[in-house]
């Protein structure tokens, strides 16, 4: 008998318009083959986090975009072309981080090979689809905002032809409490930003890439900065402009009438208002409503900061069993139930 026959095993089918994927692990590095497995067949199962007994069957027959997070697409490169055939709206959140010195991400490739492939994705589908974030920021006594504002800068002087904005983020330790036992775990006392810090390291970034002709934002933060926005990762207005030519998505998001102007650029005309603000995310994100079809705990690049992996034996065992299903299990997460 199926697992979803079973009587305490609850699944809800749903219909979305956007997916992301993901903002809980990274589909593109670890999970490229089941994505496309699952585009083939129409569907994915997502199993509740915190209820592995609650579970959705996210079709994709009314899915107009995707939106993929990653800290390296290299694995999802060959399938592109098969992902423009069922769904070609999608653009790229890429955090493209230095954090090498001090061992955060080390399940990451050199940062000069994951800066090759930022510009090898750009050069595929435009910069204006590659997003690149430097997500979070933290400090120590060694890793001080002048220490970061150099690395920022280096990366900016090679991947600034190849992208339109920044987005970066201030680190949440006190909030996650893995975040902050698996922090405590190093030798480093590693620390939050406070609100005065913020203040100065934004007015010292707006300074320093100048030069760039970058777009900077902040990601899911309540301080305000005069010259920098809070960004919307999953982003209508984004989504317009790039995708305009998908009448449904452009009625899905509530454009009613635009025009496009001599340098490609949509110019809104008419619109309305629809509340597509996603309620699931924190108070000062400004995404609007998707689905994400990706699971805590399977994300192999094992950040020592991540809140969405809990513990590295956990994640390596839910992977282990993930490749005995050469990616052709319709959820991430094993089912053993």
């Amino acid at each position: 008998m199926s697992d979803f026959n079973k009587k305490e095993i609850k699944v809800n089918e749903i219909h979305p318009v956007i997916l992301s994927a993901s903002r809980s692990t990274d589909i593109p590095a670890f999970y490229s083959e089941w994505f496309v497995n699952r585009l083939d067949a129409g569907y994915a199962i997502w199993v509740n986090p915190f209820n592995r007994n609650q579970r959705q069957k996210v079709f994709f027959d009314t899915a107009r975009a995707i939106v993929f997070w990653t800290k390296n697409p290299d694995p999802l490169l060959k399938h592109l072309p098969s992902i423009d055939e069922k769904i070609p709206n999608y653009y790229f959140q890429y955090t493209l981080n230095d954090y090498e010195k001090e061992g955060l991400e080390p399940g990451l490739d050199p940062l000069g090979d994951r800066i090759a492939v930022f510009q090898k994705l750009s050069d595929r589908i435009g910069k204006e689809r590659v997003i690149w974030r430097f997500d979070p920021l933290i400090l120590s006594d060694e890793l001080t905002s002048d220490l970061l504002l150099q690395r920022i800068e280096r990366i900016a002087r090679e991947i600034h032809n190849y992208t339109e904005k920044l987005v970066i983020s201030f680190v949440d330790i006190a909030t996650y409490k893995k975040v902050e036992r698996n922090l405590g775990k190093k030798s480093i006392q590693y620390r939050e930003f406070t609100e005065d810090e913020m203040l100065s390291f934004m007015d010292s970034l707006l300074d320093l890439l100048k030069p760039y002709n970058l777009e900077i934002a902040t990601c899911g933060e309540k301080i305000q900065h005069s010259r920098i926005a809070h960004n919307k990762c999953i982003d209508g207005e984004l989504l317009g402009q790039l995708f305009h030519t998908d009448r449904e998505l452009m009625e899905y998001l509530g454009y009613e009438d635009w025009q496009i102007d001599l340098s490609g650029k949509m110019q809104l005309i008419k619109k309305k208002e629809k509340k597509l603000k996603d309620s699931g995310q924190r108070e000062a994100c400004g995404c609007i409503k998707s689905k994400d079809i990706g699971s805590y705990d399977t994300c192999m690049h094992l950040c020592t900061y991540c809140y969405a992996n809990a513990h590295e034996s956990t994640v390596r065992a839910n992977y282990a069993q993930y490749k005995k299903t050469e990616g052709k299990s319709e959820a991430i997460l094993p089912l053993k139930d």
